[in-house]
C-alpha cells in the first residue's frame, strides 16, 4: 500500500515542506474554477487503494473548508484506502459551545462535515479547547505546539523578565505549560463580551 500527500491551495507551501521531510513529492491535484466561482479539485493520478494525507486548513473564509471537503469527497470516490485530513488550523474552533441562545456549535458541525466528506482520521494542532476531540467519531491526533515553541524559547538569551499570559480561560492550560516549564509567572485575562 502506497502513501501519497496532497495539499490544498492555501497550504501548498506547507505541503511541499512536509513532502520533502517525508522524502516524497506532493501529489498532483488540480483545482478548476468555474465562471460562477465554484471550484472542483481533481486528483491527476491514481489514488486507488492508497493511504493519502490531505493537508488543508479550515481557516475562514469558507473557501478553505470547502476545498478540503471536496478533496476528501473526491478521494473517497476515487477509492483511496485510508484518508487522513491534516488540518494545521482548525477553523471555527472557538465556537465549541453555545454561549448564548440561537447560535450554532460550529466546531461540531465542521467535525461532522469532515467525517461525512470521507476522512478516516484527523491530524491537527492546538484546538481552542481539548473537548473538540470529542466532536469526532474517528481518531484525532491532537498535536501540541509546545514541542516546537519550548525548544525555540529555550534558545533565548534572557527570559528572566518573561511572563506567560493567556488571553482567556480557553488558553490557560497551554500558557500554564509554558510557565511551568520555564518556571515563570502566569497571567490569566478575564475576558468577557457584553
Amino acid at each position: 500500500m502506497g502513501v501519497k500527500l496532497f495539499a490544498g491551495r492555501a497550504t501548498k507551501s506547507l505541503g511541499e515542506q512536509i513532502a520533502v521531510s517525508y522524502g516524497a513529492q506532493l501529489g498532483d491535484v488540480k483545482v478548476t474554477t468555474f465562471s460562477d466561482g465554484e471550484f472542483q479539485p481533481s486528483y491527476e493520478e491514481s489514488i486507488r487503494g492508497t493511504r493519502i494525507f490531505i493537508i488543508g486548513s479550515t481557516n475562514p473564509g469558507p473557501e478553505n473548508l470547502m476545498e478540503l471537503l471536496l478533496m476528501l469527497d473526491a478521494a473517497k470516490r476515487a477509492s483511496a484506502r485510508h484518508i487522513t485530513a491534516v488540518i494545521p488550523y482548525f477553523g471555527w474552533a472557538r465556537q465549541d459551545r453555545k454561549d448564548k441562545p440561537r447560535v450554532p456549535i460550529s466546531a461540531k458541525l465542521i467535525a461532522n462535515l469532515i467525517q461525512a466528506a470521507g476522512a478516516n482520521r484527523i491530524m491537527t494542532m492546538d484546538f481552542h479547547a481539548d473537548q473538540i476531540q470529542g466532536f469526532f467519531d474517528i481518531p484525532v491526533d491532537h498535536l501540541k505546539s509546545e514541542a516546537i515553541f519550548i525548544k525555540h524559547l529555550t534558545k533565548q538569551q534572557n527570559m528572566s523578565n518573561v511572563v506567560f499570559a493567556s488571553p482567556d480561560v480557553g488558553g490557560v492550560k497551554r500558557a500554564r505549560t509554558y510557565a511551568k516549564h520555564f518556571q515563570r509567572r502566569l497571567v490569566i485575562c478575564d475576558k468577557y463580551r457584553k
